[in-house]
């Protein structure tokens, strides 16, 4: 796993009652996953969560193995989830982790079964909640799924001791309800840094070291009928009521009493420390979060105690709920619980903050003030937290008449050297040479290669999820007037692609293009193994390979192009576009991913360069002389290398073609200005570092013939 080096941080998940544990939150994560003696560990990488995995590969060798914990990075978010199943029958402890929404879909099955069946051991996911502004996917929450599925979902307050406790509180809280238990942790607070006071670690009684003797089997956890039925009655007579039993005995909601009694705030546990810098800078709260409004922390949203709220609803006139996103749920369910016990309250949510998005501190303290002003605190008049607010938004008009307009939007787009920028370069140079054969529909996938919708390339009609570009064109191909092309990643390919994309593609004959992006990893979450990388995240060899996959499903129609030949991919798509060959035609584009690489390369390059060792590396250049100022390069190209830079030259008017010093030499930008027939202004130049005698030599006797040549 190679964006990211945990190797010196995993030392302090082996420190014991006494020590102090010193990193980001997810650190406390997986150091409180082992002092409550899980056997088994595993999951999908995915942002913001995709670090634990990282941990945990680190912590592998050193930690996990030798207390007999099993680890593993699960194919998919399902097959993470299917991990679970051993706590249905056997009284093991286990966490699993995926990113947020999307990762929750793909778990959807297996996880209904397990909550379904029961578990007997404990059985925590972690989500990263990926929603609001540092949000990559579409914009849905964790609540849903846990409603759908009677799931205990737990929101904790964000600090690294909170992270700790409800880790172990979750495992309780599972066991106690006999169902999975969701753990969800925001995007900032994944690397919110921090200290935790450390307990030990304990050993699981089941492990890999002390394994099963003997299997457990019950007819009532199998998911057929009649026993479906029974489930579903359980989760409703005997599981959610025993979590509200825990829930309330162990106080895991927390009530913060205020002279403000006429008053109060119910927030998500996540939305803590927003909620209460809000109050500080209205003058409500201190520094240290002591506050006359009283308070109401859900560290955990489902199951909720209605006697808890309704208690904390009595003898309130104003109530306000900071409930992140839609559906409102526990603003709902006050209202009803309130209508029910004839509580003359009002409550207020969404009309004062915002009906959508990520609850930032901006929109937080906006809401507050609203609420406030009409709920009249005897602690400060409205007056005066008006007063306030306007003071510390005060300057907003000024900024707004410096930009009267927005700033641009900056999408996200192709790192420098991406392996994948060439290949929808050659797409665009088709479209734009033979518009008869390359303008056509092109599904695409997710993952790096979303990039490629955005300028300058525009090429992707839709995206429907992980591994899915191919099958997401299966109504299109047979309706188009021309084969259509499919885009989709090594990940994907592996995550879902073969089986929901390329075997339903041979099942039902299709005759179109698939485009696999093989960069070597799951790139976009951090350069995460995957099975064609050679290696699992153990550093044990997998010898699997995709054009083996593929021939293994039945494709007869396989080209392997390194993708950044350019002239090559383009003509390797013509031919699989117009080919008489009837079926599914898959081009492999191989190149690896540029991060990965230089993260690998640039350690080595300087290493040899400080032992004396001759070390060459590629540089690209444009000729101001020769270059027109077309900008054919940047369109067809889009490097953020490959930039504009001020023509020498005065009777040029139009800026010049510039690669600056972020360049990594990977020769796309050359590449693509000989493939689309541009001009001859780029050139690569060869940087050389301790250099040989011979280079030397060769340099002295260039120059001299140089010379000689512009003298003559």
């Amino acid at each position: 796993m190679g964006e990211r080096t945990f190797a010196e941080d995993v030392k302090q998940l082996g420190y014991g009652a006494g020590g102090v544990l010193r990193g980001e939150g997810i650190l406390a994560i997986t150091k409180a996953l082992l002092q409550s003696g899980v056997s088994y560990v595993g999951g999908y990488p995915g942002a913001p969560i995709s670090h634990l995995l990282d941990v945990l590969a680190d912590a592998n060798e050193p930690l996990l193995k030798p207390m007999g914990i099993y680890f593993e990075q699960s194919g998919s978010e399902a097959a993470a989830a299917a991990l679970l199943g051993a706590s249905i029958n056997y009284p093991m402890r286990g966490a699993v982790t995926w990113k947020s929404v999307v990762g929750t879909n793909v778990a959807s099955d297996a996880l209904s079964h397990v909550a379904s069946a029961g578990v007997v051991g404990g059985g925590l996911i972690v989500i990263g909640e990926d929603y609001g502004e540092g949000a990559s996917i579409l914009q849905e929450r964790t609540h849903s799924a846990a409603l759908k599925s009677s799931v205990p979902l737990i929101d904790p307050k964000n600090s690294l001791p909170s992270f700790a406790r409800f880790v172990e509180e979750g495992f309780g809280l599972s066991e106690a309800c006999h169902e999975p238990v969701f753990f969800c942790i925001r995007i900032r607070a994944c690397h919110m840094r921090g200290e935790l006071p450390c307990r030990d670690n304990v050993r699981p009684a089941i492990s890999m070291l002390s394994p099963l003797q003997r299997p457990s089997f019950s007819i009532e956890r199998i998911n057929l009928p009649p026993f479906t039925y029974a489930m579903e009655a359980q989760k409703f007579e005997q599981r959610l009521p025993a979590a509200r039993r825990y829930i309330a005995e162990r106080c895991l909601n927390e009530h913060h009493r205020g002279e403000e009694e006429h008053l109060g705030i119910v927030m998500q546990g996540g939305l803590w420390n927003t909620t209460l810098r809000g109050l500080h800078v209205l003058g409500l709260a201190d520094a240290h979060g002591h506050t006359p409004v009283p308070l109401l922390v859900l560290n955990v949203l489902h199951p909720t105690v209605p006697e808890e709220l309704i208690g904390f609803l009595r003898g309130k006139r104003h109530v306000l709920v900071v409930e992140e996103g839609m559906p409102n749920y526990i603003e709902q369910e006050l209202k009803a619980l309130a209508h029910d016990a004839r509580l003359d309250v009002e409550i207020h949510g969404k009309d004062v903050l915002s009906p959508h998005g990520e609850y930032v501190p901006q929109l937080v303290i906006r809401g507050l003030m609203r609420f406030l002003t009409s709920a009249e605190p005897r602690a400060l008049s409205a007056s005066l937290i008006a007063e306030r607010y306007r003071r510390l938004t005060g300057h907003q008009d000024s900024v707004r008449a410096v930009l009267p307009r927005p700033i641009a939007k900056r999408p996200p787009t192709f790192c420098t050297g991406c392996p994948e920028r060439p290949v929808f370069s050659a797409m665009k140079i088709l479209r734009a040479q033979e518009p008869a054969i390359g303008d056509t529909h092109v599904a695409h996938d997710i993952g790096c290669s979303t990039f490629s919708t955005q300028a300058p390339f525009n090429v992707g009609n839709s995206v429907l999820g992980y591994g899915m570009g191919l099958a997401s064109s299966s109504a299109v191909a047979p309706n188009f007037g021309k084969r259509v092309i499919s885009v989709m990643g090594d990940g994907g390919f592996w995550h879902n692609g073969l089986g929901n994309g390329v075997a339903n593609a041979m099942f039902n004959k299709q005759d179109s293009v698939l485009v696999i992006l093989d960069n070597n990893y799951a790139a976009a979450t951090g350069q995460h193994h995957v099975p064609s990388t050679g290696t699992n995240p153990r550093g044990e060899p997998t010898g699997m390979t995709i054009p083996e996959a593929l021939r293994g499903v039945g494709v007869r129609w396989i080209r392997t192009v390194n993708s950044y030949r350019i002239a090559e991919m383009l003509g390797t798509l013509r031919e699989a576009l117009t080919t008489r060959y009837e079926g599914l035609k898959v081009i492999v584009a191989r190149g690896e991913c540029q991060l990965e690489r230089q993260r690998r390369e640039r350690p080595l390059r300087r290493q040899r360069a400080a032992a004396g060792a001759e070390v060459v590396q590629p540089r690209f250049g444009v000729d101001p002389d020769v270059c027109t100022g077309d900008h054919s390069c940047i369109r067809l190209n889009g490097c953020p290398s490959l930039t504009l830079a001020e023509s020498p030259d005065p009777l040029k008017d139009d800026p010049i073609a510039h690669v600056d010093e972020t360049c990594v030499g990977c020769g796309v930008c050359g590449e693509v200005a000989h493939a689309a027939v541009l001009c001859p202004s780029f050139y690569e130049v060869r940087v050389v570092q301790n250099p040989s005698r011979w280079r030397r030599l060769l340099a002295r006797f260039r120059l001299a013939v140089i010379t000689r040549l512009a003298t003559a």
